[in-house]
C-alpha cells in the first residue's frame, strides 16, 4: 500500500527554509521600510510637500517670547500683538481681533489668552478703552533692543505662542481672523498643553 501525499509535502528539490527567508524578509521589508523612507525624506528633503496648513509665518528657529523682550508667565497659548511703536489704529484693530479670536475659540477659549505688549506708553483714551471693554487683556512693556535685533518686520505684529513661552507663528496687521483662528485651533487640537 502507498502512502498517501499530502498537501503540505514539500516536492523534491525545493527547500522549505526558503520560504520561510523569504517571508521574513517580507516582513522586514513592511515594517522597517516606511521608516527608513521617512527618514530619508527627512535627512536629504526628497518629496516633501510645497504646500502648508498654516496661514502665518512660522517660527522654527527656538525663539521665545524672551527672546524678543517680553517678561510674560502666562501658562496657556496666547494670542500676543506686539507694538515697537505707538499703539496706532492697525494696533488696535489686532488687539480687537486677538480677543474675537479668543471668543470664537468657543469651549476651549479657557485654553488661550490675548495680551499686548508696547514699547511707548498707551493713550489715556485707549488705555481706558482697554480698562472697560478688554478686563482680561494682560499688558507687559517691550524691551525694543531685544525686540528689534530678532524682529524685521515694521509695524504691530499678532503673535501665537505656547504655553512654554515659544513663538509658533506671527501675522502682520493685514491678517484675517478666520486664518488665525483656524491656525490655533488646529494647534490646540494637536496640543496636549495649556
Amino acid at each position: 500500500m502507498s502512502a498517501a501525499t499530502s498537501p503540505l509535502d514539500v516536492p523534491e528539490g525545493r527547500k522549505p527554509r526558503s520560504r520561510g527567508r523569504w517571508q521574513l524578509l517580507l516582513i522586514l521589508l513592511v515594517t522597517l521600510g516606511p521608516m527608513i523612507l521617512a527618514t530619508s525624506m527627512y535627512k536629504f528633503k526628497f518629496w516633501v510637500p510645497d504646500g502648508r496648513s498654516y496661514h502665518g509665518a512660522m517660527i522654527g528657529n527656538g525663539l521665545s517670547r524672551a527672546d524678543i523682550g517680553i517678561q510674560a508667565q502666562e501658562q496657556r497659548w496666547q494670542l500676543l500683538v506686539s507694538a515697537p511703536a505707538a499703539c496706532d489704529q492697525p494696533c488696535q484693530n489686532l488687539v480687537y481681533l486677538a480677543r474675537q479670536i479668543q471668543i470664537g475659540l468657543g469651549r476651549d477659549a479657557s485654553r488661550a489668552s490675548h495680551a499686548l505688549v508696547a514699547a511707548q506708553p498707551l493713550s489715556s483714551d485707549y488705555q481706558q478703552l482697554l480698562t472697560r471693554e478688554y478686563p482680561q487683556l494682560q499688558r507687559y512693556p517691550l524691551d525694543l533692543q531685544r525686540y528689534g535685533e530678532h524682529v524685521n518686520e515694521p509695524g504691530p505684529q499678532l503673535w501665537i505662542v505656547d504655553p512654554h513661552g515659544n513663538l509658533v507663528l506671527r501675522y502682520d496687521a493685514t491678517v484675517k481672523g478666520k486664518h488665525v483662528l483656524d491656525d490655533l485651533r488646529h494647534l490646540l487640537k494637536l496640543s496636549n498643553i495649556g
